[in-house]
């Protein structure tokens, strides 16, 4: 294990290091404290994202407070500017200016008048406001309207309050600084998503997304149907109480149960409180239903669920709200005592009752959900014994072959940097040497692949753990039992961008998508792109990713030296540097809503080779310069 190096710094510790940061000041300092990571956009989790998700909070917290049942939002892609507007009472022009730029200032802290917010700390619209390059929020209040504008969270004009004709409501726009977030860009899809959630949450609400329409007629119910992979094994179960829902069915090929979860209407991406609560829950009720003594994991394998609930002034483990910490269904008493009910009791009770009863009405469903579980044993079983000598195996393979190059903070830590690990999936001894060399060994890590990986498509997942190539890589990702437990929030394939690279590609992408969908699914899979061509001369070095990029360098560059790399082993550590730091290039892995999972993987890993054949032939067109090209 490689090891810090502490360096001792010059003794200049006094009075004059004392500094005090204005609010604007301390979040583009810190953003990560508000924010959770800067990033490109590349990333479902990178800051622009999260921007956009508090200014939409607030028009939520209007909805579900029964103003406004139309937001509407639109992003212009080439100028990356933002602007959601919604319909609901306005902000009080009175505190406008004080709302979107000071700390600890907003109406979430009066319970009477948002009951269950997702915002409760009066940060969201501040972190907007400081770290975009631009900021316009109007407010309209029956008949009158204030606007103010912003740069960096600094106040450069107010309009004070004048006459307006538009509806109430809330207006903000604004374009995220490229000093803080670099050469960034929004990806479409990760955006439709955020807005498919918030109209899967909220019955009655109508969300515009450039003008495209999102509307959900029946809750989970919806998300689940839209976003399951294959047919589930019975009807999903939809059972709603109070400020209780969910909705579940088993699949078929699923490793362990998964979770779309929610909190007040906020994404939950790495579950919390309520989503052990309902796993307990879930197969305390089945257990004792069936009247099977088994693990309670058995119960829940291939289980796939949305689950929403709602509480009064939750508590979450970070300001992206991405846990939920609360044990209550509201906060404590002013002694510290708590006469709320707790969250665990609360979701047993509806599960007891609601699915109990189901189960013995819906007979049909009752014995498909019991054969799963049975079925769910024997392969238990039959995999107990082979995991107990494939771990083995691993340890001591790891060990010898010093396949992991391991980092010091991962995902599943509470590290402040822990958005940021990343493990590099190469082929190889000399590309693998190379990012090592060049990693930060805080947050990266390294796993090197020996030749190409066994195409999975027609193996079982006990196979997995007699295959030690791939029993090593799921034991390093730590993915095995859950992916609750994924060691980095970047699984990135680093392969040569050429045939036999991208054949690895595939491979990889395969073994994910046929065991660890969820993977994929939750926005962790990536492509690095690293470059073709190095264009330089003595004045300056320009790294190409593309022909067009060389043939432009080429231009603007006199007496160029060209080279083509071939491969990742060829690019010298000190250059690797500049791929895999701040400017990394990665291509996200999008599982897209009505992707078919199976039929994708059967046509083109399966056994199929003369149907493929025929695919490629009659998707090839030829050039006038006589190259082929796949179209």
């Amino acid at each position: 294990m490689e090891e810090y190096n502490i360096e001792p710094v010059a003794n200049d510790y006094n009075d004059e290091s004392i500094v005090h940061l204005e609010d604007m000041e301390h979040i583009r300092l810190r953003p990560g404290m508000y924010i959770g990571k800067l990033g490109d956009g590349s990333s479902h989790d990178d800051g622009i994202y999260v921007l956009i998700k508090e200014v939409i909070d607030n028009s939520i917290d209007e909805f579900t407070s029964g103003f406004g049942k139309r937001i509407n939002v639109k992003i212009d892609f080439g100028e990356r500017r933002v602007s959601i507007r919604d319909f609901g009472r306005g902000i009080p022009l009175g505190k406008i200016i004080e709302a979107v730029n000071k700390l600890n200032t907003g109406a979430k802290y009066d319970s009477k008048v948002f009951q269950k917010s997702v915002g409760l700390n009066g940060v969201g619209t501040k972190a907007v406001n400081a770290l975009s390059s631009y900021f316009k929020v109007m407010a309209v209040r029956d008949g009158q309207c204030r606007i103010a504008e912003f740069c960096e969270g600094k106040l450069t004009s107010d309009s004070g309050i004048i006459r307006s004709s538009e509806e109430n409501g809330t207006m903000v726009e604004f374009i995220p600084d490229n000093k803080l977030f670099g050469n960034y860009h929004f990806v479409n899809e990760y955006v439709e998503r955020r807005i498919w959630n918030y109209a899967y949450l909220n019955k009655g609400l109508t969300l515009y997304f450039n003008d495209r329409r999102y509307y959900s007629k029946n809750g989970l119910l919806d998300l689940l149907e839209h976003n399951m992979d294959g047919e589930g094994l019975y009807p999903i179960v939809h059972i709603k109480e109070g400020d209780f829902e969910c909705a579940f069915t088993h699949v078929n090929g699923q490793n362990s149960d998964y979770y779309y979860s929610f909190v007040n209407g906020q994404h939950t991406t790495e579950g919390g409180t309520h989503q052990s609560a309902f796993r307990e829950a879930f197969a305390r009720v089945t257990r004792d239903f069936f009247k099977k003594d088994y693990e309670p994991a058995v119960f829940r394998q291939g289980l796939v669920c949305a689950l929403c609930v709602r509480i009064q002034e939750p508590v979450f483990e970070a300001q992206t709200k991405t846990k939920l910490g609360s044990t209550h269904l509201a906060p404590n008493n002013a002694d510290g005592t708590n006469d709320s009910p707790f969250l665990k009791t609360y979701v047993l009770d509806i599960l007891k009752r609601h699915l109990d009863n189901y189960l013995h009405i819906n007979t049909a469903t009752a014995e498909a959900m019991l054969q799963k579980i049975n079925q769910n044993e024997k392969e238990r079983k039959e995999i107990a014994g082979i995991k107990k000598v494939a771990r083995e195996s691993s340890k001591k393979a790891s060990l010898n072959n010093r396949k992991l190059r391991d980092c010091h903070i991962h995902y599943n830590s509470n590290h402040e940097r822990r958005l940021e690990t990343t493990i590099f999936i190469t082929e190889g001894d000399s590309a693998s040497g190379s990012i090592t060399k060049s990693r930060d060994v805080a947050t990266q890590a390294v796993f090197s692949l020996r030749g190409k990986p066994r195409n999975i498509m027609k193996i079982q997942k006990v196979d997995v753990y007699k295959n030690e190539e791939l029993n090593l890589l799921h034991n390093a990702l730590d993915i095995d039992e859950s992916i609750d437990n994924l060691r980095y929030n970047n699984v990135v394939i680093a392969t040569d961008a050429d045939v036999d690279g991208m054949h690895i590609r595939l491979l990889l992408l395969t073994f994910f998508l046929r065991f660890y969908p969820e993977l994929i699914r939750n926005g962790h899979v990536y492509i690095l792109q690293t470059p073709l061509f190095r264009v330089r001369n003595k004045q300056k070095t320009t790294y190409c990713y593309t022909d067009e990029e060389r043939i432009e360098a080429i231009k603007t560059t006199s007496n160029a030296e060209i080279t083509r790399f071939k491969g990742l082993g060829e690019i010298s550590p000190d250059e690797f540097k500049n791929f895999i730091g701040k400017d990394m290039r990665l291509d996200p892995v999008i599982l897209h809503k009505d992707f078919d999972i199976k039929g994708v993987l059967t046509f083109y890993m399966g056994d199929n080779s003369m149907e493929r054949r025929e695919f490629i032939m009659d998707n090839l067109r030829v050039e006038d310069d006589e190259s082929i090209v796949v179209a």
